[in-house]
């Protein structure tokens, strides 16, 4: 059956040879001069695209980088290299290149003045707290730029694929982030890449494998390989909780927030034309904006209808969207 389905994946007739593979994958074989000229060449400018995008919010010029970004190649560069139980310095050039990334995001991070709000930047935002799905999609991704790899007929895909599992952007964050000594949203950011990374390998190993990529004078090593897979499995199984486990703190914080805007607005109800704008979690304080044209209702009372709601002890503030800020208090408190 397992056979059945390889041969449909990769039909023998567009399956790539080894040595094609590894021509494109390691960059340590061939015209190595050429290969790593392009490699730093390009990354070192897809960080700088990336790093612009990122800093002016522009989703466009973000995805101009991931197209451009040659990341991908080494990181499966470690795949094929597994599959074929050599020694490869692709893990070199993925681990020196994710430095240089990190550090254009550090340096494009001086510009940033020290007020600013990161987590108002969308690019920011959405790179710094990762959760189960994206490492379903990661997944999912690396499969197809696997199979892309593999087969002559659909390179095509590869642009999309490159799109599709974001690994330049997520490091351009982090060096963002850490150079505005943002340390939790740098190390989210990290984890995405992270999880990336996995996935990309862990998919690679599994459609290069298929491909039974041995030769004579590489022994198959059954041990060797079973330990590889052991352990790039236990890696992916602990990014996996990770995640899991973030993605479920995001659930509860989008149901206290949920909460905390209906209590919000039935504790405005009695105030004429005053309205609830919006309701935030940061920092473990949940930021309650309203719209009032007169005075707003006494706090204590929205501080009582969220008992229950919320965690007893959560810190709750209400601004106004003529700027004045309320420190309601905590809830339970």
């Amino acid at each position: 059956m397992l056979s059945s389905l390889r041969d449909r994946v990769l039909p023998d007739h567009q399956r790539r040879t080894p040595e094609e593979l590894e021509e494109d994958l390691d960059l340590s074989a061939g015209d190595t001069r050429a290969k790593q000229s392009a490699f730093w060449t390009m990354l070192f400018l897809s960080a700088v695209i990336a790093a612009a995008g990122v800093l002016t919010d522009s989703t466009a010029t973000v995805i101009g980088a991931m197209i451009i970004a040659p990341l991908s190649t080494p990181i499966m560069g470690i795949a094929l290299g597994a599959v074929q139980r050599r020694r490869s310095t692709a893990a070199l050039f993925v681990a020196a290149g994710g430095l240089l990334v990190v550090a254009v995001g550090a340096v494009a991070s001086l510009v940033v003045p020290a007020s600013y709000d990161l987590l108002s930047d969308s690019q920011i935002s959405s790179r710094t707290s990762p959760g189960l799905l994206d490492l379903v999609a990661a997944v999912a991704t690396g499969f197809a730029g696997a199979v892309a790899l593999s087969r002559r007929d659909v390179a095509a895909v590869l642009p999309g694929v490159a799109i599709a599992i974001s690994l330049v952007p997520p490091l351009v964050v982090t060096g963002v982030c850490a150079g505005q000594t943002a340390w939790w949203l740098a190390l989210g950011s990290f984890v995405l890449f992270v999880s990336n990374l996995l996935a990309l390998v862990v998919a690679g190993m599994v459609v290069f494998g298929a491909l039974v990529h041995t030769t004579a004078d590489r022994p198959a090593g059954k041990g060797s390989a079973r330990r590889t897979y052991l352990a790039l499995g236990l890696l992916f199984g602990a990014v996996g909780l990770l995640l899991a486990a973030n993605t479920a703190a995001t659930v509860l914080v989008q149901l206290w927030t949920t909460r905390t805007a209906n209590a919000a607005a039935d504790w405005l109800a009695a105030a004429p034309g005053a309205a609830v704008v919006n309701v935030q979690a940061h920092s473990r304080t949940l930021y309650v904006q309203v719209r009032a044209p007169g005075d707003l209702p006494p706090v204590e009372s929205l501080l009582t209808a969220l008992q229950g709601q919320v965690p007893d002890g959560l810190p709750v503030v209400v601004t106004t969207t003529e700027g004045r800020q309320i420190q309601a208090g905590r809830v339970g408190g």
